[in-house]
């Protein structure tokens, strides 16, 4: 695919501050710092069900979409803002936790299962397909036992995360916004390549 087909980057996670910071949130928070450094802000809009802002200008503007509809109805929100700018699937970006990745691992994808997660489920669903985009953050399992696993996975994934793991997340979230940054300019091919092979250093 050419990178400049993207236009659109869309965060999961669920509204509210008792949802603020959490692991489940880490889409919503890579696009609020990428808000803050092009001294943009988010405003509601009802008719896509989600919190958009604008970056750049003329054919480099980007959208920015943050779904209210929370996780589990993610898609709603997609096929809504797809259906209303006139977007094509190529052009969606979706950022998502990943529990199955450690914290400090990447993966750019251009289509895929679900694994699992909810968000991703309501976005194949709304969207009838599992072809778009989508940037993997690992957040890493509760534990490497599968019965424990199952256990803690919603107290984890709506946990915040601990004071050792917030140097990692920071190192992350300034790669993934290198990683957006270069997509425009390198390429699919050369981007995935390095934010796939990406080690946080946080020496």
């Amino acid at each position: 695919m050419s990178s400049d087909e993207l236009k659109i980057f869309i965060g999961l996670g669920n509204p509210g501050v008792e949802y603020l910071k959490t692991r489940h949130n880490i889409g919503f928070m890579v696009l609020e710092e990428i808000a803050r450094l092009n001294n943009s802000e988010f405003r509601q809009s009802k008719k896509i069900f989600g919190k958009i802002c604008e970056i750049g200008l003329a054919n480099n503007k980007k959208r920015l979409l943050m779904p209210t509809t929370f996780m589990n109805e993610s898609g709603r929100s997609i096929r809504a803002a797809k259906d209303w700018f006139g977007l094509n699937n190529s052009e969606l970006l979706v950022l998502v936790d990943d529990m199955d990745l450690p914290l400090g691992k990447i993966r750019l994808r251009s289509k895929g299962s679900s694994g699992g997660h909810n968000g991703l489920k309501s976005i194949i669903k709304h969207l009838g397909t599992n072809e778009f985009n989508r940037l993997k953050i690992g957040i890493g399992p509760p534990s490497s036992i599968t019965k424990e696993r199952k256990m803690k996975t919603v107290s984890h994934v709506l946990g915040k995360f601990s004071s050792e793991e917030i140097p990692i997340l920071n190192s992350v979230i300034q790669e993934i916004i290198t990683g957006i940054e270069l997509l425009q300019t390198n390429g699919w091919e050369k981007t995935s390549t390095r934010l796939n092979s990406y080690k946080p250093d946080i020496s």
